[in-house]
């Protein structure tokens, strides 16, 4: 379990960003970060890394304080897929960028191999491992990023913002990926502003506000009970606004489970 115990953190002009956060990520959770730009989303999830330390509180791994520990040391247990993947890639090929992290934590070759062919495998990348990484698509850098993850056996990925700028079909992709991943024991955690991702696939969101958490629950929960939505700069996702609409069909998660509910609806009103 990853945990942040009374955290706070200040930036150098003095700005608060968040205080005495309290927040505990359970193993195989898929989590949403979400809130206005400014909330901290990305700032927990860069303390979290090692990329920032608290002004004041401790953050533990199954009950051990990392707080001091660089990213490095974290990426043993904790994977991170920016905003911008490329700016995590520096290899001449996809698989020696994937390589890279077991190759720093000092695996044999013959281990090396293994972890590498495993995680192209489990990303679809097989094909791509002598591309040169940076002229792959957003998508497949995106994938590259998760590979590298895997191939260091990680236990919790943090990806930021991964559906800004995607097609329908590339998020498809990416979701359906970290969907299979996610059921086989990964932690998944999202920075994202995309409410449609939430609803159709996390198992728990956190919405941040001025100070910290504001909401902490499942997904139904924020876009059926939450009052505080639309401050926090969210919204409901068509299919859940469109699904509340209709109460003898009740709350949908996706647009094509709503479509399902309405023809079984419509359906039954005819016989």
């Amino acid at each position: 379990m990853l945990e942040m115990r009374d955290v706070a953190f200040s930036y150098k002009n003095g700005a608060h960003v968040l205080e005495r956060l309290q927040l505990q990520i359970h193993p195989g959770e898929w989590l949403a970060l979400c809130g206005r730009n400014g909330s901290g989303k990305t700032t927990i999830t860069r303390l979290l890394m090692g990329l920032e330390k608290p002004t004041r509180g401790r953050i533990f791994y199954n009950g051990t304080d990392i707080t001091a520990q660089d990213p490095a040391q974290r990426s043993a247990f904790l994977g991170y897929v920016f905003q911008q993947p490329e700016r995590q890639m520096f290899r001449s090929t996809v698989q020696e960028e994937v390589a890279y992290g077991p190759q720093q934590a000092g695996l044999e070759a013959a281990a090396v191999q293994a972890a590498v062919a495993e995680a192209l495998a489990a990303t679809g990348l097989t094909a791509l491992a002598t591309a040169y990484p940076l002229n792959l698509n957003r998508s497949e850098k995106q994938r590259v990023a998760i590979a590298s993850a895997l191939a260091m056996k990680t236990k919790y990925l943090i990806l930021d913002e991964p559906t800004s700028g995607q097609d329908r079909q590339a998020t498809r992709q990416l979701m359906a990926l970290l969907q299979r991943l996610n059921e086989n024991g990964l932690t998944v955690i999202l920075i994202t502003h995309d409410m449609d991702v939430i609803a159709a696939y996390c198992s728990r969101v956190i919405a941040l506000g001025p100070g910290g958490i504001c909401f902490d629950g499942t997904p139904e929960s924020l876009f059926t009970t939450c009052e505080e939505l639309y401050e926090l700069g969210l919204r409901r996702p068509d299919c859940v606004r469109l699904s509340l609409a209709v109460p003898q069909v009740g709350y949908c998660k996706s647009m094509k489970e709503f479509t399902a509910a309405l023809c079984r609806y419509a359906g039954g009103k005819t016989q």
